[in-house]
């Protein structure tokens, strides 16, 4: 099981773009017009092997503009994993009552959308590529990130998606929860509650900053962590010697 992708949701769509560009050094790699059957419009950007995406309301009443009121702003928004067969995730998690709200079935690509308040609140998705991909391979196939992202990887700002933190009331219930979903153990160490991934983790905390569960954190890895604190601190956006905030999230810059 693999951290793939975290999508972000935001009122403007370019200025957060701008910014999340600019401050990790990524490049747009795709715009995905398929969003917009939920009333949205996206960017998708390589993160090394890995991806970040923005959606943005551009209609009324949708679920991701539900979503930025009732977290009173822009924010996490999406856990994506990539597993080797997400068929058999989809049928476990169905089997404990889990409903999924969005499906997709092709050769190429296969996903399922959990309801979040089935899963903590969350906006869980649980991907597969083609069945003979190495999904361990740095740059597996990605559907979702259109056919050209390869040559939009970059190497002298952000490398790779290394872990989310999630946030909720009770992160012990959460987590346990989480743990029985993915049928993987639960750990804690030194008062870390985390989940371990083939290829990142999940860590579990509690929600102390009036917005609700959510995603609260990213940890990505970097190639400069100065150049990249520096880049923040130019926009208003460093938090603390190794930690910095893109489009409402706390980013551990490791």
């Amino acid at each position: 099981m693999r951290l793939r992708q975290i999508a972000f949701v935001a009122k403007d769509l370019k200025a957060t773009t701008d910014e999340l560009c600019s401050v990790l050094g990524l490049d747009v790699a795709y715009r995905d017009p398929g969003v917009g059957k939920w009333g949205l419009e996206n960017i998708v950007v390589p993160i090394g092997g890995d991806f970040l995406e923005i959606v943005a309301p551009k209609e009324d009443n949708t679920s991701a503009g539900r979503y930025i009121e009732r977290r009173k702003g822009d924010g996490g928004y999406m856990v994506i994993l990539q597993v080797p067969d997400a068929i058999a995730y989809r049928q476990r998690l169905h089997e404990l009552g889990i409903r999924a709200v969005a499906t997709r079935d092709q050769h190429d690509y296969t996903y399922t959308h959990f309801h979040p308040a089935d899963v903590g609140g969350f906006l869980l998705s649980i991907d597969q590529v083609e069945p003979d991909a190495d999904w361990k391979q740095k740059l597996c196939s990605w559907v979702p990130a259109g056919p050209d992202w390869k040559s939009h990887v970059r190497e002298d700002g952000a490398l790779a998606l290394k872990g989310v933190e999630l946030q909720s009331a009770d992160p012990v219930a959460t987590a346990e929860l989480w743990g029985r979903l993915l049928d993987r153990p639960v750990k804690s160490e030194k008062g870390r509650l985390h989940i371990p991934l083939d290829m990142g983790e999940i860590r579990f905390i509690e929600a102390k900053d009036g917005r609700g569960p959510g995603i609260s954190a990213l940890d990505i890895k970097v190639k400069d962590k100065a150049a990249t604190l520096a880049a923040a601190k130019a926009r208003g956006r460093q938090l603390g010697p190794n930690e910095i905030q893109i489009v409402g999230c706390r980013i551990n810059l490791i």
